[in-house]
C-alpha cells in the first residue's frame, strides 16, 4: 500500500500511481512492439538494396529521447 511522507497509509494517491505506471509500461510495450515492426522492413530494404546489416541499430524515439538498441 502507497504511504504519504508522513508515513500514513493514502489508497488514493497510491491508484493514481499505478494507474501511470500502468499507463507509462502501455507505451513502452507500444513503443517495442513498432521497434519489432520495423525492424523485418529495415532488413529487408537492405536486402532489396544488396546490403546487409552488420552491427546494432540504435533508434531515438523522437517524443521521448530514449534509445533503444
Amino acid at each position: 500500500m502507497y504511504k504519504n511522507t508522513e508515513g500514513y497509509a493514502d489508497p488514493t494517491a497510491g491508484e493514481a500511481m499505478a494507474n501511470i505506471g500502468r499507463e507509462e509500461r502501455q507505451r513502452e510495450a507500444e513503443r517495442l512492439a513498432a521497434i519489432g515492426d520495423l525492424m523485418p522492413i529495415i532488413r529487408q530494404t537492405a536486402a532489396l538494396a544488396g546490403f546487409e546489416i552488420v552491427n546494432r541499430i540504435t533508434f531515438r524515439d523522437k517524443a521521448t529521447g530514449r534509445e533503444y538498441r
